[in-house]
């Protein structure tokens, strides 16, 4: 046997490998010696990993003793190995002399270090390849208790001696190459191992970060949170990835990020020996990924933008909308203060050059203050209409239609603001003030860049809303000109109208439309009604309404009938869409019927002439809603009028309706606002207005009122005409209506016939007057007309005299020479009336004049001096 120390024996433990334990009670895993170098180690040594083998050889050169180590390696149990030769066993045959003459030489005394071949019996091995093995044997001589030569060998597998140089070889790769930081962290925090990169970040050589902890390299807090996460990793083995920490590098008070990977490292064994720390500097990438960040959010917030600023007209919406965009998003606390020349409709306010003129704050918002905001000097509220400083930064920005940079004062709430002013083709419309409180993140060149983007699709959107609202103005201004004034009057006819325009009956802006109506007198107490609806919207229409209501006064004037003034409209209106405006109406009576649609303006039109002596009116409209009539005691009913086309469209003829109109009636033309929304049928919409004319008995105001506040919900964007007309026909005793045959005598009679009316009517001053214009119109009647005369006499806020006769010739005036007898009688008629004209008639024509009644504004001419004017 070989000579053991007695004080040390091998036993087995769990693993199968071996402790050593003493055998006099020197080592013992449960009561450790104070001196550590003889306390036992652990299971999973690195005995375990390498599986060191040993067995001894006698005297005789065979197997005396055999651990368990070298069954797992040889796989041969004890039992067997004992008393078998190792050079017969293991040695090839080739190689078996040389092998006996080295163990004679061991076992002469000589110690013996090498590789020795050695070949698995049959049956040991899975492969054939596998029973050829290499094993490193470390041979020692010893001597047996009687003095016999013997030899202890220490036997390690090759093949597990060159898998851990390779392990360590890659190992010491990866370590040492790795781009990374790499820490090695024993079980007490302690770093066991870095590699150079680390070394290059935290400064000095890899040997010289032995021994430190996680405090050495990070802050307080953070080194805390790290060392609680290290713990866990030992206790659990569960990896942490990508957790992120932040720290200082020695030298530098810069702010570095790095991403850290934590892993439980074993022995070969198994055995938890420290955590590895892989680390890379995130920085940059931070950096970026802030910049990727703030390029996400400042397009989020431009797209933002350009969805919700500008959905209104309106200049005070419009900054709203700018600031509900920015606020939080963007900044903390924003302003919009806007020129109060230009809102109040001047292109150049004074001081706008230098930034000094005054402005209006129109919008504020704030994340985290209700009170008033000022960059310098004192709060401004909102609504206040104040002026920046000269020398103010503010002032500077609008000056210079850059933006400035202003720094928060001290103890203040504000920490950087951005004044921003607002740009919009090449004009300063205002300032938006950009403010971030003390603990946001100051502005920077990029959040400058957006404020001044942001400000100016703002100052497009409000010089937008400006230019509307100006334009709206002048609209409304041409459009209420073109309407009769106040209340208009007429003959035998007592008058209400209303009109709206869109924004007033939907309390929202619209753009001015091209409704109209106009109440125009005509010779002999007739009275032309009218309403009309432009198609379209804007300033276009307003003026093309404009134009046709002028044309329509003019062709009433001709006393043309409804349908003929209809046809020559639709001429007219022809003409409005195409260069020339209303001179295109000539050439567009001549154009083809086909002609293109998109040139002219269409429009709807209802006109009626009314006659107070008869109480007869004739309709005729184009494309327009049928006007709703109102007997006493009778329910309201649309009248049944051929609707025709509208006016534009050309190519059919307009159709007449005449209605007698009793004593009381109740006549209402309107627009399609007053019926038509996009909430209510059209259908639905007149049956409401005919019900809700109720009363034709009560005050036409009234029943204009209670019309508009019962159709409140039924009327939607479009503006709103109404026009609403009671009958009171000329009493007979009003009207003088006498036949005259043709013959000279006539033109006496007809000077009794008026006198004798003019006395009854108690009107003496206008009896000398009346029987010389009378006197003249008949003798013309005698002298160029035809058929039988016919002289009326009407009574109402005027006299008017009308001389009827059969002749189609109109009459002309002309000056006559001194020379002749003859051709002064219209001049004298013109001399002497206030009005006086010519119209046909359906059997002729009517001459007719107008003299006003006598009263203390009335100032009469003489006949006498008029007949002199004239010689």
């Amino acid at each position: 046997m070989s000579e053991i120390p007695a004080k040390a024996t091998e036993s087995e433990d769990s693993s199968g490998g071996t402790r050593r334990e003493a055998a006099d009670g020197l080592f013992s895993g449960d009561a450790p010696s104070a001196d550590a170098m003889w306390q036992s180690s652990p299971p999973g040594s690195i005995y375990d990993y390498i599986k060191v083998a040993s067995f001894s050889i006698g005297p005789d050169g065979l197997v005396d003793q055999w651990s368990l180590r070298a069954e797992q390696i040889f796989g041969i149990p004890a039992e067997r190995a004992l008393g078998m030769d190792p050079i017969e066993a293991f040695i090839e045959p080739v190689r078996r002399e040389r092998g006996q003459r080295k163990m004679a030489e061991i076992l002469d005394g000589r110690e013996w270090t090498g590789v020795v071949p050695f070949r698995l019996p049959a049956g040991l091995a899975a492969d054939e390849r596998d029973r050829e093995g290499l094993a490193e044997v470390y041979v020692m001589p010893t001597r047996t208790e009687e003095g016999e030569k013997a030899a202890v060998c220490i036997v390690v597998d090759v093949r597990t001696l060159r898998r851990i140089e390779t392990d360590l070889a890659a190992s010491q790769a990866i370590f040492g190459q790795s781009p990374f930081g790499f820490l090695l962290i024993d079980p007490d925090l302690r770093v066991r191992r870095a590699n150079q990169r680390f070394a290059s970040i935290f400064g000095g050589s890899p040997d010289d970060h032995r021994g430190k902890g996680v405090r050495d390299y990070l802050p307080r807090g953070e080194a805390d949170r790290v060392a609680a996460t290290l713990r866990r990793v030992l206790e659990t083995g569960d990896s942490i990835t990508d957790m992120h920490v932040t720290g200082f590098v020695p030298g530098s008070e810069e702010r570095r990020h790095w991403s850290i990977n934590l892993y439980r490292v074993h022995s070969g064994s198994g055995r938890p020996i420290g955590v590895a720390w892989l680390g890379t500097d995130i920085t940059a990438r931070r950096a970026a990924a802030r910049e990727a960040a703030a390029a996400r959010r400042n397009l989020a917030l431009l797209n933002d933008a350009g969805a919700r600023i500008g959905n209104s007209l309106d200049l005070e919406t419009t900054a709203r909308e700018l600031l509900d965009v920015v606020v939080p998003g963007f900044c903390d606390l924003a302003t919009v203060d806007l020129y109060q020349g230009l809102l109040a409709g001047d292109e150049t306010p004074p001081g706008l050059a230098d930034g000094s003129a005054e402005v209006r704050r129109v919008a504020f918002a704030s994340a985290v203050s209700d009170a008033p905001f000022s960059v310098t000097g004192e709060p401004v509220k909102l609504g206040a209409v104040h002026h920046y400083p000269f020398n103010s930064p503010c002032a500077d920005a609008l000056r210079t239609a850059r933006p400035q940079s202003v720094p928060g004062g001290e103890g203040g709430l504000v920490q950087s603001t951005l004044a921003v002013p607002m740009v919009a083709h090449d004009t300063v419309v205002g300032l938006a003030q950009f403010a971030r409180t003390k603990g946001s993140e100051p502005f920077g060149d990029r959040d400058r860049d957006l404020a001044v983007e942001l400000a100016a699709r703002a100052a497009v959107c409000i010089d937008n809303a400006r230019l509307y609202r100006r334009e709206h103005e002048r609209a409304l201004i041409l459009q209420r000109s073109l309407l009769p004034p106040g209340d208009p009057e007429a003959s035998g006819l007592d008058i209400a109208c209303r009109y709206l325009p869109g924004h007033v009956a939907t309390g929202r802006p619209s753009e001015v439309g091209g409704d109209w109506f106009d109440v125009i007198e005509l010779p002999g107490h007739r009275t032309a009604l009218v309403v009309g609806d432009v198609m379209g919207r804007g300033l276009r229409a307003a003026v093309a309404m404009g134009e046709l209501r002028t044309a329509v006064r003019t062709l009433a004037q001709l006393d043309l009938e409804p349908a003929e003034v209809l046809s020559q409209l639709d001429e007219i209106a022809r003409g409005l869409g195409a260069p020339g405006g209303i001179q295109q109406a000539t050439r567009a009576a001549r154009r083809p019927r086909e002609a293109d649609l998109s040139e002219v303006y269409l429009a709807t039109c209802v006109y009626a002439v009314y006659d107070s002596v008869t109480r007869r009116c004739t309709f005729a409209n184009a494309g327009h809603l049928p006007p709703v009539l109102v007997e006493p005691g009778e329910p309201a009913l649309m009248l049944d009028v051929p609707p025709g086309m509208p006016l534009g469209v050309g190519g059919e003829p307009f159709e007449e309706v005449e209605v007698e109109l009793p004593e009381g009636a109740l006549l209402a033309l309107y627009t399609d606002g007053l019926v038509e929304s996009r909430d209510h049928p059209l259908d639905e919409g007149l049956q409401a207005f005919v019900n809700a004319l109720t009363d034709p008995s009560a005050p036409l105001e009234d029943v204009c009122d209670h019309v508009l506040n019962t159709l409140d919900t039924h009327h939607g964007e479009d503006d709103i005409a109404l026009l609403m007309a009671r009958v009171q026909g000329l009493p007979a005793e009003s009207v003088g209506d006498w036949t005259l045959p043709r013959e000279p005598r006539s033109v006496g009679r007809a000077r009794e016939y008026a006198r004798t009316q003019l006395l009854a009517w108690d009107l003496e001053p206008l009896v000398d007057t009346t029987e010389l214009l009378v006197s003249e119109l008949v003798t013309n009647a005698l002298r160029y007309g035809e058929g039988e005369i016919r002289l009326r006499l009407l009574l109402d806020r005027t006299l008017v005299c009308e001389v009827w006769d059969s002749g189609l010739v109109q009459p002309r005036r002309r000056r006559a020479r001194d020379t002749d007898e003859g051709g002064r009688g219209l001049q004298l008629v013109g001399l002497l009336s206030a009005a006086w004209g010519s119209r046909r008639t359906p059997r002729g024509k009517t001459v007719w004049f107008e003299l006003p009644l006598p009263g203390p504004d009335t100032t009469l001419t003489d006949p006498a001096e008029a007949l002199l004017s004239l010689f």
